[in-house]
């Protein structure tokens, strides 16, 4: 992806990006994160987002949702318009930064490819003992470095809840290493949000989230 330091699986039919040593799925008008190319995913909130895979241009999406396609696809999708006044208020230039000290893209984690569907490893334990065998990568950005840290390190309060994707996958040819969509999870020990119910079956439709939006800034003006 030329001038962003992220990567985009472009034979995908998934919004599908690695940066800074994470995987990143955009998915039903919410991000997951997962430092594996088939999870476990976990949700993202917008406050815990790192600003260069915001900064996408709208073109590298593979199924942008509907209300994208009223905005330019070579700039980035307007997050301050869509997350409202707080988010923007605390991010006012989360779209500016100095062109020249953008950072290189992490490598990537080609290990990954060794381990397809059948020989997938479930276990977290596993799973982390063969990244740090193979991939000594460190994030550079702090907030990339809050994920490694919760995932990797002692027991920490969660600041975003987690998730599981809703069937395994297989890495392809190229830089295809996904096809299915995470499935979000509620907490444990307490009933989902009422925002924010799991997905059963197919995920909400286009116009559906059109609607959201378009409710969402009805809200914002009144």
């Amino acid at each position: 992806m030329p001038g962003y330091p992220v990567y985009y699986a472009p034979r995908l039919n998934l919004n599908f990006f690695f940066y800074d040593g994470l995987y990143w799925v955009y998915s039903d008008d919410r991000w997951y994160a997962s430092d594996w190319y088939n999870g476990p995913w976990w949700e993202v909130e917008p406050a815990y987002m790192p600003l260069f895979v915001l900064r996408v241009p709208i073109r590298y999406y593979r199924r942008p949702p509907m209300h994208f396609r009223y905005w330019r696809a070579d700039r980035a999708p307007r997050w301050d318009e869509h997350w409202g006044h707080d988010w923007s208020r605390q991010h006012r230039d989360w779209n500016r930064w100095d062109r020249h000290t953008t950072p290189a893209p992490a490598p990537l984690p080609d290990y990954q490819r060794k381990f397809p569907e059948r020989d997938y490893p479930r276990a977290a334990e596993q799973r982390q003992t063969i990244r740090e065998q193979f991939y000594r990568y460190q994030p550079r950005e702090a907030v990339t470095g809050q994920h490694f840290q919760q995932r990797s390190g002692p027991k920490t309060p969660r600041i975003e809840q987690q998730q599981r994707p809703d069937a395994q996958r297989q890495p392809q040819d190229g830089a295809d290493y996904s096809r299915a969509e995470p499935r979000r999870q509620h907490p444990e020990g307490g009933p989902p949000p009422q925002q924010r119910q799991p997905s059963r079956g197919k995920p909400p439709s286009e116009e559906l989230l059109l609607e959201r939006q378009r409710q969402r800034d009805r809200d914002r003006h009144n």
